[in-house]
């Protein structure tokens, strides 16, 4: 396994992470039981569990970006020190995004985000 496809993986593990979180601030929140009834009429969750629950949402949104570069450039033979670097900053960025996100701090959020459109933009550029 080249390492941008490890990288990828380890995007899925925290992906999944933060859904494991973000059900965690749902339960304090709701409750088991209203959890698992039919989810209509929640209400907004607030506080870190509504933060954990946004991160979760931007990372499913920016994996299917990153994995589309990732899986292309693996497809087309393109590895090299940017392609690396680029699945670096994108993995790191977004370890960096959940944590400040969830932890409330804005814009610290905001620059872990560019971090991994960075990334993401690095591989991009050895695509075309």
């Amino acid at each position: 396994m080249t390492p941008e496809l490890a990288y990828l993986v380890w995007s899925a593990a925290l992906t999944f992470l933060l859904v494991l979180i973000a059900v965690n601030g749902a339960t304090l929140q709701v409750g088991l039981p209203v959890l698992a009834e039919n989810r209509e009429g929640l209400p907004e969750f607030t506080g870190w569990a509504g933060r954990a629950q946004r991160a979760h949402r931007n990372m499913l949104e920016n994996l299917l970006l990153f994995a589309i570069l990732v899986l292309v450039a693996h497809a087309a033979g393109v590895r090299n020190s940017m392609t690396l670097l680029g699945a670096q900053l994108f993995f790191w960025g977004r370890v960096a995004h959940a944590v400040i996100y969830i932890a409330g701090i804005p814009w610290a959020r905001t620059g872990a985000w560019a971090v991994s459109v960075v990334g993401l933009l690095l591989i991009f550029l050895q695509l075309v």
